[in-house]
This record gives C-alpha cells, sequence and structure tokens, in this order.
C-alpha cells in the first residue's frame, strides 16, 4: 500500500477542514485534505446559505463571527474574483405571546434595535395584518457567498502546496511511530505527526476509528425551499424570521424565495433529504406572517448541521491523544465564524499564542465534555 507523508492531515473537505488546512497550509505546513465524497462540501457546505449576523449563536460563536468579519471585508490577494459579503438587514418579528422575547433579544444584543411593523411592511414584505405586533432589526449583517468562500480556502491550499485527495475516506487510523496513520477507500496511507477531525457529521465516527473517546455530536437535518413570491419583488428584502426561530425568509437568486422551517431534527450522518412534513410546516409558517400565495415549490433539499452537546464549537487538541485535533460542531455557524476559526485551529494545533482570540480558546475546548462526565 502507498503511503504519503505529510506535516498534517485534515480529514473532511467541507467549510471546517477547508480553512483548518488553508491555515496550516499558510502556516508553511505540508498538508493533505482527506475527502470521502466526489466533491468537497457535498453533505452541508454545499447546501448552505450563509449570512453573517453578529447576534448569532453562544458566545464562543459570536466572538469568532466578529473576528471572521475584518477577512470578509478585506480578502487575501487572489482568494475571490467578487466580495463575498452584499449587505442584506434581518427583521425578527414577534407575536403578541412573544413580546417579551423580542424585547429580551435586544436587550441582549449587540446593535440590535426595535423597528415598527409598519416600517418593515414598508421594506417590501407583505406582512399579514395583526399577526406581528413587535419587531427588532439588525442592519449589520450580510449575506456571504458560501461557495467562493469555500472554493477561496481551497485554491489557497493547493497554492500553498497542499494535497486534495477526493474519494478517499479514511477506513483506519492509528497511531504509531510519532504518527497518524489514515487508510483510505483508494489504497493510499497518509501519514502525518497531525491530525485534524474536521469529517462535520461523521466527527465522531472518524474519532473512534482513531481510538479517540466521541464527544456525543448530534448531526441535526435543517430544510429549505425555493418558492417564487409571486407578484413580489423580493431581491431587497431583509432575511425575516420569527423570535421563536421556527422559520425564516431570505431573497435567493434575485427574485426567488428561500423558506425553512428552521427545523433541527436529530438524524444519524448519511446523505439526509428533506421530509414533505417539513416542507409544509415551512410554507405554512411563512404564510402566517406573510401573504404570499405558494402554488409550487420549486426546489427543496436538506443538509446536516452538526452540534456539540452544548452547542459550542469544539476546537483544540485532544488531551489524551497525541496530535490529534478536533475542528467540529459548527452547526448552523461554520460559514460566518470560519476565517477565525481556522485561524485558531491552526495556532492551537502548532502551539502558538492564539492572540486576541485567546478569550475563545476554554469556550471550545474539545476536552471539556470528557471533564463535564
Amino acid at each position: 500500500m502507498d503511503t504519503q507523508s505529510f506535516d498534517a492531515i485534515v480529514i473532511g473537505g467541507g467549510m471546517a477542514g477547508a480553512t483548518a488546512a488553508a491555515h496550516l497550509a499558510w502556516a508553511g505546513r505540508r498538508v493533505a485534505l482527506l475527502e470521502a465524497e466526489e466533491t468537497a462540501g457535498y453533505h452541508s457546505t454545499g447546501r448552505s446559505a450563509a449570512i453573517w449576523i453578529l447576534n448569532y449563536g453562544p458566545a464562543d460563536v459570536r466572538r469568532l463571527s466578529a473576528a471572521s468579519r475584518g477577512f470578509f471585508e478585506a480578502l487575501p490577494q487572489g482568494f475571490a474574483q467578487a466580495p463575498l459579503l452584499a449587505r442584506r438587514p434581518v427583521v425578527t418579528l414577534a407575536t403578541e405571546a412573544q413580546r417579551d422575547a423580542l424585547a429580551a433579544m435586544i436587550a441582549e444584543g449587540e446593535g440590535i434595535a426595535p423597528i415598527a411593523v409598519a416600517e418593515v411592511a414598508a421594506m417590501g414584505p407583505p406582512l399579514r395584518a395583526g399577526h406581528a405586533v413587535a419587531a427588532a432589526i439588525e442592519r449589520d449583517a450580510f449575506d456571504i457567498d458560501v461557495a467562493a468562500l469555500h472554493q477561496g480556502f481551497l485554491r489557497a491550499l493547493r497554492a500553498a502546496g497542499g494535497t486534495i485527495a477526493l474519494r478517499h475516506r479514511a477506513g483506519g487510523i492509528r497511531r504509531g511511530a510519532g504518527a497518524w496513520q489514515a487508510e483510505t477507500s483508494a489504497g493510499t496511507t497518509f501519514a502525518a505527526p497531525l491530525l485534524v477531525n474536521a469529517a462535520g457529521a461523521w466527527g465522531d465516527e472518524v474519532a473512534a476509528l482513531a481510538g479517540v473517546p466521541t464527544i456525543g455530536l448530534q448531526p441535526k437535518r435543517r430544510t429549505a425551499l425555493i418558492i417564487d413570491p409571486g407578484p413580489h419583488d423580493c431581491a431587497g428584502w431583509p432575511l425575516l424570521g420569527d423570535v421563536g426561530h421556527s422559520w425564516y425568509v431570505r431573497p435567493e437568486a434575485r427574485r426567488k424565495l428561500m423558506v425553512s422551517p428552521a427545523d433541527e431534527t436529530d438524524m444519524p450522518p448519511h446523505d439526509v433529504q428533506p421530509d414533505e412534513i417539513d416542507v409544509a410546516l415551512a410554507v405554512d409558517r411563512m404564510q402566517q406572517a406573510l401573504d404570499i400565495p405558494v402554488h409550487r415549490v420549486e426546489h427543496r433539499w436538506a443538509g446536516l448541521r452538526s452540534f456539540t452537546p452544548d452547542r459550542s464549537l469544539a476546537i483544540g487538541m485532544d488531551a489524551d491523544a497525541p496530535g490529534f485535533c478536533w475542528m467540529l460542531g459548527q452547526g448552523g455557524y461554520g460559514i460566518q465564524t470560519a476565517p477565525a476559526a481556522g485561524r485558531l485551529l491552526a495556532a492551537l494545533a502548532l502551539g502558538e499564542d492564539p492572540g486576541g482570540l485567546e478569550p475563545v480558546v476554554p469556550l471550545v475546548d474539545p476536552n471539556r465534555f470528557r471533564r463535564t462526565a
């Protein structure tokens, strides 16, 4: 069996693996990125429609999102052919029963302000009279070009001399003589002193292959669909949802509308497909708030969002497995945190100072689950 040696092996070619591999390569390491599928990012990254929202997620996510903004706004030379961000405010609606929850969100958030429901309607969305009684807006939010961001990190990895091995599923992982060895389905073994587990929904399976205790990762299905909003020109609408996170809509492909029931259904890791019940729920919940007839669903899909038990990320070295590094649990936050998360991963993996990201380190320490247990 052919064996290839590197400084680092990254398992998983989605956003987490791509940004980890790129940052390690930028630090001068020879990196091999192993992806089981024919295309990198097939299961989650390739099905994501992301927006940068500062007030989204737990404390570690918000810090990493804030730290990522500078990268998005000033990309490395040659990283992408066009800007990755496009301004898109986020509007949150509340029914009478949700007033207190909306007030708490405004009080706890940064840059979230009340907005009159009539002013939201003036922005274009056809609100149903009497449904929403209060609203809030976060104006400093941005659509993210997910595909361009992902390809930018993969391109950076190649430019730095890294290897991307598609259709190379890790089937056996062991450590010996100071190096991890990953045997792949393509018949090649990759060896390196550092192994980064960025396998997304399959992260616990990869840890088990390596003989490392798992962290209790839980993949969850998220459903989305595309509809035609009829006579409404939705291109300039904000992202619109409810304070209970039970649905949201956002413009997609100029005049189309993406709708989601914001579902989080526990799933085993697999090539997940949408459930018709969730598609129907998405339409129903959206139509309770917006007067938009839906004659047909033009496209529907589902993806996996994987969470750790406390819903914060898991980034860093395993305390009991030398050279084994975690980069998992991105949930629905992996795109907007990618630049800073990759930078943090590289610093922790290489024993370097994480700088301004130091306060995030204990929040994302993967060893916290074993201490809790």
